[in-house]
């Protein structure tokens, strides 16, 4: 849906330049009623429909938020992504927010990052909190703390990227902190975490450690294999780890952590009746 007020130009210049395939579209504004700007507000979930007529915005406010969708726009948000924007991040279409206050980010995403528009888009819409981080103080920090540990492809728009870059560096060495507690180098436990980001994700004390004692308690297995198959610390301790290794132990069956984990259901029980 396209607001009649934010109507899409293409960028000034030479259509054959390269200046003309990079620089930011304009919007041209025209003259709507604010009826039409608050049906508008309204389709894109930014203002509830059932909202009552007296507590409506006032004109200026709407023109403010509409400053603010018009910016976001700009960067490549699309209609569909301002519901979970608006939802996550309701600040960003107050009436005296300015958008100038995360042109940062998206200064950020691109030039550090190297992400594209659509790679940023996708980033935002997974974590809208992100766009309130300092790049200074957050994001640049965990960006190279990433790459040091050599994560890679942190500018793909997935959820993981988006929570782990909105993550700052102290919490992530929590991460490296447990993983040295259990025996791993600091060098191994960096290619741990490049080989499964999503370590960053899980609870120290209410995930990896009880999973971590399982294995080497009740399953009576060495950190050895989990430096093999970092895997293991992404399956649930409950409804996979645990119920596997007992049907095994029930049946004297002794494999590896990845055949013992990666199979489906159907697989594993089919192999081992």
């Amino acid at each position: 849906m396209q607001h009649p007020s934010l109507r899409l130009l293409p960028p000034t210049g030479t259509p054959n330049t390269a200046a003309s395939t990079t620089a930011t579209p304009r919007y041209l504004k025209f003259r709507t009623s604010h009826r039409e700007n608050l049906r508008y507000l309204k389709a894109i979930g930014i203002i509830d429909p059932n909202l009552h007529p007296r507590d409506t915005p006032s004109p200026q406010t709407v023109d403010q938020v509409l400053t603010t969708v018009s910016f976001l726009k700009c960067k490549g948000i699309q209609d569909a992504d301002f519901p979970r924007i608006a939802f996550l991040c309701p600040q960003l279409f107050s009436d005296h927010f300015q958008p100038s206050q995360i042109e940062p980010v998206f200064d950020f995403l691109i030039t550090d990052l190297n992400a594209s528009v659509g790679e940023s888009r996708g980033l935002i819409v997974n974590c809208p909190e992100i766009l309130f981080s300092s790049v200074e103080y957050c994001l640049r920090p965990t960006l190279d703390y990433l790459k040091k540990l050599g994560v890679e492809k942190l500018n793909a728009p997935s959820k993981q990227n988006a929570f782990l870059l909105n993550t700052r560096v102290e919490k992530l060495r929590v991460k490296i902190k447990f993983l040295r507690s259990i025996g791993l180098t600091y060098e191994e436990a960096a290619r741990f975490c490049a080989r499964m980001p999503a370590i960053f994700g899980y609870n120290v004390e209410d995930n990896l450690r009880p999973k971590y004692e399982f294995l080497v308690e009740e399953m009576d297995r060495k950190v050895e294999e989990v430096k093999e198959f970092p895997q293991y610390f992404g399956f649930s301790l409950q409804r996979r780890i645990a119920p596997r290794h007992w049907h095994l132990k029930q049946r004297n069956v002794r494999i590896k952590l990845n055949r013992m984990l990666i199979w489906s259901d159907e697989r594993f029980y089919a192999k081992w009746k």
